[in-house]
């Protein structure tokens, strides 16, 4: 199933649009994008999506749904088998992170929406700092590089680069070509990212394919102002209130 055609299957209901998606995703066998999977995901989707939802309850959804995809992003941390004893006296057969030194980096203003959700599962974890934004009166909606604020040893870190949207790609190839002339290797990059659709992906792993990206949703297409559709407006705007 090509990606127009997986677009094109919504569940309709009086209450809601939902974008199917489920093993007919066209990433489905690709390695390094992850999906995030849980019943739970559709109904905090489902919530952020709703225009109606602003403000206070906007950013309540948001954090619980950017938990959910924080914690299934770790998972994919490289790991190694861990036992411990239980208080029943039986051991359990567990895994633990061997990536001691990691790092956060935000494409700000909306990826710092998302560094709340990461210290809360890593306390203490270093953060980064990249501003890039769109040129508006580009018809293509191209970045521009403002700011970039790294910890020195970056260079030895896995790196959480953290953006709600990926739109065209053009903000997250732009700062991950930052981290990589900082010494990043791309693999020890996994992109945390909330909504996305096949031309971001493409647009990334063109220049960058090997890393992983982690997202809760794979929306069909971006419309005539290269905005995710269905995709939920600016979330930035939306999350901070400056709507």
């Amino acid at each position: 199933i090509n990606a127009e055609t997986w677009g094109q299957r919504f569940v309709l209901t009086s209450k809601m649009a939902a974008l199917v998606q489920d093993d007919e995703s066209p990433f489905r066998d690709t390695p390094n994008v992850v999906i995030l999977k849980s019943s739970g995901t559709l109904l905090l989707l489902t919530k952020l999506r709703d225009v109606e939802t602003q403000g206070v309850d906007f950013v309540f959804y948001a954090n619980r749904l950017l938990r959910l995809l924080v914690e299934e992003a770790l998972g994919h941390l490289p790991s190694a088998p861990k036992v411990v004893s239980t208080p029943t006296g039986v051991s359990y057969h567990g895994r633990e992170l061997v990536s001691k030194k990691l790092c956060a980096v935000s494409i700000l203003r909306a990826g710092d929406s998302m560094i709340q959700e990461v210290r809360t599962c890593l306390p203490g974890i270093p953060v980064g700092k990249i501003l890039i934004q769109r040129d508006e009166e580009d018809p293509e909606k191209k970045p521009k590089m403002m700011y970039a604020k790294l910890p020195q040893d970056l260079s030895e870190r896995v790196v959480l680069l953290v953006d709600p949207m990926l739109a065209t790609g053009g903000s997250a190839k732009m700062a991950i070509s930052e981290l990589v002339r900082s010494g990043v290797p791309e693999e020890h990059i996994l992109f945390i990212n909330l909504i996305t659709c096949p031309e971001g992906i493409q647009a990334l792993l063109k220049d960058f394919p090997s890393i992983k990206i982690v997202t809760a949703a794979v929306d069909p297409s971006l419309n005539d102002n290269k905005y995710i559709v269905p995709g939920l407006g600016d979330f930035g705007d939306r999350y901070f209130g400056t709507q």
